[in-house]
C-alpha cells in the first residue's frame, strides 16, 4: 500500500488540483480517509476504478526494468483513473504526503485506505 500512496501522490504532482487546501492534522486526514473509503467503497463503479488503479500500481511495479514509456503510459492512465475517485481521495493522499509512512498514524492511514484492497479481485 505504501507504494501505491507513493506512486498516487508522485501523480498528484503532476495533475492540477483546483483548490490547494491547508495541510490537515493527522486526526483530520484519518477521518478524511475513512469519508473516502466509505464514498468510494459504498459506489461500485468507484470501488472498480480504485481496483484498477491498484492493479496498474503493479504493472508499474513489473515495468521498472522496462521501457520508460511503457511507465508514463501507465502514470497517464493511473492520473485518469485518480481523477475518477474524486477530489476528496487525492486530498487523502495529498495530505497523507507529510506524514511519516512507517509511524503509527502512517500505519493507521495506511491501513484504513488499504482496507480498499479487500473489495478487489487479485
Amino acid at each position: 500500500m505504501t507504494r501505491l500512496l507513493t506512486v498516487a501522490i508522485l501523480i498528484i504532482a503532476t495533475v492540477p488540483l483546483c483548490a490547494q487546501a491547508q495541510q490537515p492534522d493527522v486526526a483530520t486526514l484519518k477521518a478524511d480517509a475513512r469519508k473516502v473509503v466509505g464514498i468510494i467503497g459504498g459506489d461500485k463503479a468507484k470501488t472498480k476504478t480504485y481496483c484498477q488503479l491498484v492493479k496498474l500500481n503493479k504493472e508499474l511495479g513489473r515495468a521498472d526494468q522496462e521501457k520508460r514509456t511503457k511507465k508514463k503510459a501507465l502514470f497517464w492512465k493511473m492520473a485518469q483513473l485518480l481523477q475518477k475517485l474524486g477530489p476528496e481521495f487525492v486530498e487523502v493522499l495529498d495530505g497523507n504526503a507529510d506524514v511519516e509512512p512507517n509511524s503509527p498514524d502512517g500505519r493507521e492511514i495506511a491501513s484504513i485506505i488499504g482496507s480498499l484492497n479487500e473489495s478487489c479481485e487479485n
